[in-house]
């Protein structure tokens, strides 16, 4: 069973999609969220979830204090089932999360933003460079002080932060997972 850990939609169970998506066990959830809200990040921030599936990150987030979250997931069940949840979590929260059924390449090329705090848990098999593009176009819809969290397979590589004007902050590996975050190289912000 997936759910909200904490915050205003605490409890609130979440479906999960039937095939197709890989969900952040909630011991990820919890370290992340508690690094996060550690940090300061969560606080009225506009979060994007890409490759959301169950949209249990963003959920969270929003759940937490975020102040409004975009939901990115191209296949149709998994949004249809991120839609429900976000409906659920939206009712507790009163913030309103939106749901985009489209690749994230497409959104990202719509140029939207800014963000504060981004989600990018693709499915392990993504290759690294679609990961890198889709870090090159997020780049410009960006605040200036946004974090970015990927998840990968504890095998994958580190993603490429320097070629997409981002550099890490931090990493850690839970079991198969690990967490990179990154923010925006101080050099970039100003181009």
């Amino acid at each position: 069973m997936t759910r909200i850990i904490a915050g205003a939609a605490g409890g609130i169970r979440l479906d999960v999609p039937d095939s197709g998506t890989r969900p952040t066990s909630e011991r990820v959830r919890e370290a992340m969220f508690g690094a996060l809200e550690h940090a300061g990040a969560l606080e009225d921030a506009r979060v994007l979830d890409l490759y959301a599936g169950s949209a249990a990150l963003g959920l969270e987030a929003l759940s937490r204090g975020a102040a409004a979250a975009d939901l990115v997931e191209k296949a149709s069940s998994a949004a249809s089932v991120a839609t429900r949840n976000a409906q659920r979590v939206a009712h507790a929260t009163g913030s309103p999360a939106r749901v985009h059924r489209t690749a994230t390449t497409t959104y990202l090329g719509r140029r939207p933003g800014p963000f504060d705090l981004v989600f990018i848990d693709p499915p392990y098999d993504l290759t690294d460079a679609s990961l890198l593009g889709d870090l090159v176009l997020l780049r410009p819809a960006l605040s200036p002080d946004a974090l970015v969290v990927v998840e990968r397979g504890r095998r994958s590589a580190e993603p490429a932060w320097a070629d997409a004007g981002l550099e890490q902050v931090r990493a850690r590996t839970y079991g198969d997972t690990t967490l990179w975050w990154a923010q925006p190289r101080a050099e970039s912000q100003s181009r």
